[in-house]
């Protein structure tokens, strides 16, 4: 009986290649309904939930692995009976061959089941890891749910947040003076981005809430390497250049793709990594009301570094030699972050603080000056300016052209984003550009560096440094806590 429920099984594997068990021709007798759960690193990450029954192991792949939580149904894929010596089997199938990937025993124990028929089981799980009732029924064919019939196995447990903002820091000119009380992390020149992984599934949302997952496809790695531990990280995506240094111009060449083919042939030389700085949930728990120290303690106990994905460092104290380091080796600068400061998602906070080596600022793009020379027939400078309010709302206030730090890809891709959103009259208040201007509709936000504000509140030696496309145009406001402009004479 048992070797005729097999054939499947046997059907579908080489077992002069594959070290899985090939069963026995007669089923061992039975010690007990036991079960396993495997966590099966296959081409997508799942679960394995095995279950002996009439002497075989009746089999289910679970994409999400085991619900903890009754609110929550999971697909349960109904897959070929195993042979019983499956409880006991862990091991790396090789490439090519059926179920390739690594297998690793998640949890195991026995079960009392209180129905056990053809399109539905009910049971009681007395594992490690998986414990109390669960229903497994059929919806269609193959495809099943499981769902947790008894209340949570944890009662504190609070679902996973669903697109949080990340929380932002103040622009300081200068350190803080008690800095014994403050973390220093350097200030990375990228994306930021709020990771999301759950059941083995990494999801990144940028800073306006948009899904970016499938610029960045070798992130998703890091899903399956947190496995079952679900988790939302804060971070950050940069390209590096051959120096080892964060590269935002880099950066753009993945952040504006229209296909995935284009993504795959752009990852090759344009690599990208994660570096996460902040842990906000982590397995059932918001952590977001904790300290600073205590998120960085647990997010080090992760230990995130891979191929894509670091933890980088971050050093209580010492901020001054660390600023003093950054401005050596041309980076852009530092956050300071105060040892017990909560996280605020989506508010700008004094508790943290980023010291520039050099200024750096969005803005919003309001039109462009015709190019002259070997630019001409293409884009000479680009007009930005910021949001201040008025009696009347906010009103966009001019702050100068943006002529330099273009490459001939650049201002073919500004040409293109900028035609569509022409107007005939100016977007700016106050003071406007020179008269030659051809203005647009202001939705387009780019980075620039500059050297300081001018009395006329306008960019000394400002550099273009790219779009920035996870940017909402009416939120970029001048950045003057700390370091506000001079005001005109």
């Amino acid at each position: 009986m048992a070797s005729r429920k097999l054939s499947a099984y046997e059907r579908k594997r080489s077992f002069e290649k594959t070290p899985e068990p090939r069963g026995g021709k007669r089923a061992k007798r039975a010690k007990g309904n036991r079960f396993v759960v495997h966590e099966h690193h296959a081409r997508r990450l799942h679960w394995d939930l095995r279950l002996e029954h009439d002497g075989v192991l009746a089999s289910w792949a679970l994409p999400k692995g085991v619900p903890p939580d009754p609110k929550e149904n999971r697909l349960a894929v109904r897959t070929e009976d195993h042979p019983l010596e499956y409880l006991e089997f862990e091991g790396q199938i090789p490439k090519g061959e059926y179920g390739a990937g690594k297998i690793e025993i998640w949890d195991r124990g026995t079960y009392e089941a209180e129905k056990f028929r053809d399109d539905e089981v009910i049971l009681v799980f007395a594992g490690k890891r998986v414990k109390g009732k669960y229903a497994l029924f059929q919806t269609k064919d193959d495809n099943w749910m499981i769902h947790r019939m008894d209340p949570p196995l944890d009662p504190e447990r609070v679902p996973m947040p669903k697109h949080l903002k990340p929380m932002l820091a103040t622009l300081s000119t200068r350190l803080p003076t008690d800095e014994e009380t403050w973390a220093y992390e350097l200030k990375w020149d990228g994306v930021r981005a709020i990771a999301y992984s759950d059941g083995g599934h990494l999801r990144l949302e940028s800073r306006n809430l948009r899904e970016i997952t499938s610029h960045y496809p070798e992130l998703r790695a890091l899903g399956p390497v947190l496995g079952a531990r679900d988790a939302v990280l804060d971070g950050e995506v940069v390209a590096f250049d051959d120096d080892d240094r964060p590269s935002f111009e880099l950066l753009q060449s993945r952040m504006n793709l229209a296909s995935e083919a284009a993504v795959r042939r752009r990852m090759a030389d344009r690599p990208v990594t994660y570096l996460i700085f902040d842990l906000l949930y982590l397995d059932g728990r918001s952590l977001i009301d904790l300290p600073y120290t205590e998120r960085r303690d647990r997010l080090e106990g992760l230990e995130l570094d891979g191929p894509s994905w670091q933890t980088p460092a971050h050093h209580r104290g010492k901020g001054k030699a660390l600023l003093r380091l950054t401005e050596e080796r041309g980076l852009e600068g530092l956050v300071a972050k105060r040892l017990n400061s909560r996280y605020l998602p989506g508010r700008r906070s004094r508790a943290w603080l980023k010291v520039k080596n050099v200024l750096r600022q969005e803005f919003v793009v309001g039109g462009w000056l015709p190019g002259q020379g070997r630019r001409e027939g293409t884009i000479g400078a680009v007009l930005v300016g910021y949001y201040e309010d008025g009696d009347q709302g906010p009103r966009l206030h001019y702050a100068g052209r943006v002529g330099s730090g273009f490459s001939e890809e650049t201002l073919r891709e500004l040409g293109r984003q900028l035609e569509p959103l022409r107007r005939t009259t100016t977007p700016f208040e106050g003071r406007q550009p020179p008269k030659q201007a051809i203005f647009v509709e202001p939705q387009l936000v780019c980075e620039v560096e500059f050297r300081e504000w001018t009395r006329a509140r306008t960019l000394r030696a400002p550099v273009y440094k790219g779009l920035q496309t996870d940017k909402d145009a009416a939120q970029v406001v001048l950045e003057r806590e700390e370091a506000p402009p001079p005001t005109p004479s």
